[in-house]
């Protein structure tokens, strides 16, 4: 039987227990716990396991996750196993079927949370958008997960942006482990650094950012890294004075030669503003930031899609932050229209659990409209009972829909839900969609973002 491998890169504390303390070392002097949401996409029952590797050893635990997964269902693991005990490392979902994967980390006993999607596989190059050191509170760390099949030798080299110092780390990782590098520590870097990196290896490796801001704002951003970069990007969300949200593009320039970075907005779906376009040139690997805050975003209203273009290729990630009723930020990455399907999943939505609930965002990246339709699994959870009826919306190309699943937004949703979706496009239009998972009722960091999955 073929198995299919996904890489959870972690930063993650996989841990046995919610609130289980976490070695010391732990990024910002949190503990941390984390969960894996797994939605098989066929229709044949999956046979899956989940190996964790210790990033302390290098070595795979003897606790493995062996289970199945019904047809066009998911699962979710949270608590992680309890011979894990305190863990802290990464994680490869091996399946028989089509699978997605996301993960969901939490920390400080809640009052952070990040959201990364699994990956399938990995590159001997890898492009990270966004590196800070104590910037106004906020610094990343880097979990850089071997997935090939000798130990990677690996550097990462840092280049400035608009402030701090060039710098290089280098070190060794064992097949299927993961290595933290803390620059919050990295004094090479210089008193503030905010640029971007690159990742060298000589086996294909993954890599998971996460941006933790420890000081009056306080909250975690997670994103994974580039394997390669387009010319064009989509990015389905893209907000200013949004019910207290902006979103900031971060973008890295992964080409030869400099280039100019021109950002286009979509039809404005909560006002009249339309903005207008905006530049800023890069040279090769440096990174640079556009705030969709101040200058021509002012007070106005503004829920949207951008696509990014230039010469030479590009990767972006998207920041949303949530700047009034308490902290809360979260990224995503933007899309190589290459990789977009007509379809795609998404392994967690909710509804009325604990306050959470989530919203799909699409952008249709093709050249005609298309009617856009998402699926939703059973219910996994006592609550709603039954499976929810299909959403369809019409959306023209370049221009992005949202989809709640929410009771404000729609009567449906009265009950709790925990589940999964496919997404699809009519007339085989490719789209980029995101999940935001959200709840509003607290003022910590309530706010956790993954790239729905094209196949």
């Amino acid at each position: 039987m073929m198995f299919r491998r996904l890489s959870l890169v972690a930063t993650l504390a996989f841990v046995a227990a919610f609130a289980i303390v976490a070695p010391a070392a732990a990024q910002g002097g949190l503990t941390y716990s984390s969960s894996i949401q797994v939605q098989n996409l066929s229709a044949n029952t999956a046979t899956i396991q989940i190996t964790f590797y210790d990033e302390a050893t290098g070595n795979a635990s003897s606790t493995v996750v062996n289970d199945t997964i019904a047809a066009n269902s998911n699962k979710s693991y949270f608590p992680l196993p309890s011979g894990l005990g305190t863990f802290k490392g990464s994680a490869v979902v091996s399946s028989d079927q089509p699978v997605a994967a996301i993960t969901n980390l939490l920390g400080g006993d809640g009052a952070y949370a990040g959201s990364a999607t699994g990956l399938s596989g990995g590159a001997t190059t890898v492009g990270l958008p966004l590196i800070m050191r104590a910037n106004t509170g906020f610094s990343t760390f880097l979990s850089v997960q071997n997935t090939g099949t000798a130990d990677a030798n690996i550097t990462i080299t840092y280049t400035p942006g608009s402030k701090g110092t060039a710098a290089t780390q280098t070190g060794t990782i064992k097949p299927g482990a993961a290595k933290q590098f803390d620059q919050a520590t990295l004094t090479a870097l210089g008193d503030v650094f905010i640029g971007s990196a690159t990742v060298t290896s000589n086996q294909p490796v993954a890599v998971m950012v996460g941006q933790l801001g420890t000081g009056s704002f306080k909250t975690l951003l997670m994103y994974d890294g580039f394997n390669g970069g387009s010319t064009t990007v989509r990015a389905p969300l893209v907000m200013a004075n949004n019910s207290g949200f902006i979103s900031s593009l971060n973008i890295q320039n992964v080409g030869s030669a400099s280039t100019t970075v021109t950002v286009n907005y979509s039809t404005n779906l909560g006002g009249s503003f339309a903005p207008a376009s905006q530049t800023l040139t890069l040279a090769p690997g440096q990174g640079g930031n556009l705030l969709q805050a101040a200058g021509q975003w002012g007070t106005n209203k503004y829920i949207g899609s951008a696509t990014i273009t230039a010469s030479q290729p590009l990767v972006v990630v998207v920041n949303q932050l949530k700047l009034t009723g308490g902290s809360a930020g979260t990224a995503y990455e933007g899309f190589n229209p290459a990789s977009l399907t007509s379809k795609a999943s998404a392994p967690l939505l909710m509804a009325g659990n604990g306050g959470y609930f989530t919203t799909l965002q699409c952008q249709n990246a093709g050249t005609a409209a298309t009617t856009i339709t998402v699926t939703y699994s059973a219910n996994t959870v006592s609550g709603l009972s039954g499976t929810p009826a299909p959403d369809t919306v019409t959306v023209e190309p370049g221009a992005n829909a949202t989809i709640f699943q929410a009771q404000a937004a729609n009567a449906k949703w009265s009950g709790r839900y925990v589940g999964s979706a496919t997404v699809t496009a009519s007339g085989n239009q490719p789209i980029a969609c995101l999940v935001n998972q959200l709840n509003n009722s607290v003022t910590t960091d309530a706010f956790l973002t993954y790239n729905a999955i094209n196949y």
